[in-house]
């Protein structure tokens, strides 16, 4: 995933890959005053618009988000990582009936009751079981890998999520992550 993005004064422009907000013009150019807040310490970092959408910023570039918040007084907060949570039984180690519990109570928290959460495992579990048969990943899979899945040209055609569904599925995802939102 290119997420290499350019902190222009009072804007950021994003990569041409990167999904973004309806009605960002130009296209790929997000203004300081459509976003909400940012987590430079996320992984990766984002940037949460008004709207709700989250957008990833490389780590590398990390100094340059804090700037950019502070320079347009755009506040800093984490939030927790529903998707984290979600998608925690496709990482690459066990998943133990103590850390279900666990991730069960945030994911209440955010209020998403256990038939929810099995329903939303089960819409994405195809295209998080391929991704993560190559990367392995053991650590952590959040919003950014699922997005990365559904749309990498790598994963087999038939788990991917079709060009033309990809707008609901885009909204979808970032509604569930932002069910994190610390409201306030």
């Amino acid at each position: 995933m290119n997420l290499h993005v350019v902190f222009a004064g009072d804007h950021v422009r994003l990569p041409k890959s990167a999904v973004v907000p309806a009605g960002s013009a130009p296209q790929g150019t997000i203004p300081a005053a459509a976003v909400r807040d940012a987590d430079p310490d996320a992984a990766p970092p984002e940037i949460r618009t008004v709207s709700g959408a989250t957008l990833f910023v490389p780590a590398e570039q990390r100094a340059e988000l804090e700037n950019f918040c502070a320079a347009n007084r755009i506040p800093l907060r984490s939030r927790p990582d529903v998707w984290g949570d979600l998608l925690e039984p496709f990482l690459d180690t066990e998943f133990t009936t103590e850390r279900q519990a666990a991730a069960q109570v945030r994911l209440g928290r955010a209020d998403l009751g256990a038939d929810e959460v099995a329903g939303i495992r089960a819409r994405v579990a195809p295209v998080m079981r391929a991704y993560n048969a190559v990367h392995q990943d053991w650590h952590h899979l959040g919003l950014a890998d699922l997005l990365d899945a559904a749309t990498a040209d790598w994963i087999p055609a038939h788990l991917r999520i079709k060009s033309g569904e990809r707008a609901a599925f885009y909204a979808w995802a970032m509604a569930i992550a932002d069910l994190g939102r610390p409201h306030g």
